[in-house]
């Protein structure tokens, strides 16, 4: 957070660089609400002209005719925030834009008027957050055409040079596997972003379970019938960790935060099974409740070469299995005290 805010004082665009499910989008679309609420706009204008420092020709002209009496229209923060995923289908004309050649026919323009240009997404972003999700996606030369909005601030159109100054704030998101398995981001691309951030996933028990508790999609019925122990929710994130630690799990890869919540959904509905099975109203989470999530753990998870010769649902139960160790150790730290003096060959006390 600290790196976060250093980078918005300083009006860097920013690159959140992370593993899969660190909230690195999530976190990107929450800086919307650090903008003023409500902010003017030339009414008509595609590129959300300010009234006091009008850019576009269509801005400049109406303040021209009207004055003081050109009509204001007010955008709210919620409608200040674009998004774009870079998928392989993305072009230069869809971000930056191009000659609409129908706006041409229909106001009898040539092409050599630059009201024929249709704006892309990048210029309609004007005075708003724009984000551009897995960077390392986008085509290099797609790429290329964000050179000189980053840095100078203009934007070329099919011969048009147009020198619009952008009042944008950039923010890419990039996972570091994908520059080797996708594309790369290209260094000058790079070398204009100014602050690049390293997201990271919960450092302890208690903010993950926070964030499971919260991301987790369970019926009313569900939390009504079912209750789950606070040993049983630190068990679940305590799998996480040690899928983190595993050598059987290509730590490279990350272990996403989607695999807690899939798995206390899987745990609320093995435990609601059973009481529709029973025909009971209520019941508590068991241990035994545990191997209905192994489902949505060998789902998320990529294994090494060993962990390939074990099986998918072999490394899960390990994963449990050591996630059970690793927190009864916690409840039991004489148990462990114990073990060491026998390995040493000490006589138990």
């Amino acid at each position: 957070m600290p790196e976060l805010e250093r980078a918005i004082l300083s009006r860097h665009n920013i690159n959140l660089l992370g593993l899969r499910s660190q909230a690195k989008t999530r976190l990107a679309r929450l800086v919307v609400n650090l903008l003023d609420e409500y902010i003017p706009i030339v009414t008509g204008s595609e590129i959300n002209d300010d009234p006091l420092s009008p850019i576009s020709r269509f801005a400049i002209e109406t303040i021209k005719e009207h004055g003081d009496l050109t009509p204001i229209s007010w955008l709210h923060r919620s409608d200040r925030f674009y998004e774009k995923l870079a998928t392989p289908d993305v072009t230069v004309a869809d971000l930056i834009g191009d000659v609409d050649p129908i706006k041409a026919a229909n106001l009898k323009l040539s092409y050599a008027d630059d009201r024929v240009i249709h704006f892309g997404m990048i210029p309609r972003a004007n005075r708003c957050i724009f984000v551009i999700n897995e960077l390392p996606d986008l085509q290099a030369r797609i790429q290329v055409s964000l050179f000189n909005i980053l840095q100078e601030g203009d934007i070329q159109i099919r011969g048009f040079k147009l020198r619009l100054p952008l009042d944008l704030q950039f923010v890419f998101t990039a996972n570091p596997e994908d520059y080797t398995n996708r594309g790369s981001i290209v260094t000058p691309l790079k070398d204009r972003i100014g602050s690049q951030i390293l997201t990271h996933y919960p450092e302890d028990i208690e903010t993950a379970r926070k964030i499971t508790e919260q991301e987790s999609k369970l019926d009313k019925r569900q939390t009504e019938a079912i209750y789950v122990p606070d040993l049983a929710k630190d068990l679940l994130e305590q799998i996480s960790r040690e899928a983190r630690e595993s050598e059987y799990v290509d730590a490279k890869s990350g272990i996403s935060a989607r695999m807690s919540i899939t798995s206390f959904e899987n745990l609320m509905s093995t435990a609601e099974r059973r009481v529709l099975k029973n025909g009971q109203e209520t019941t508590i989470i068991r241990l035994s409740d545990f191997m209905g999530v192994i489902p949505s753990i060998i789902g998320k998870i990529e294994l090494v070469y060993e962990g390939e010769q074990e099986g998918s649902g072999s490394v899960a139960e390990i994963l449990i299995e050591d996630a059970v160790k690793s927190l009864f150790l916690n409840y039991f730290p004489k148990i462990d005290k114990l073990e060491r003096k026998d390995a040493q060959g000490q006589d138990r006390p």
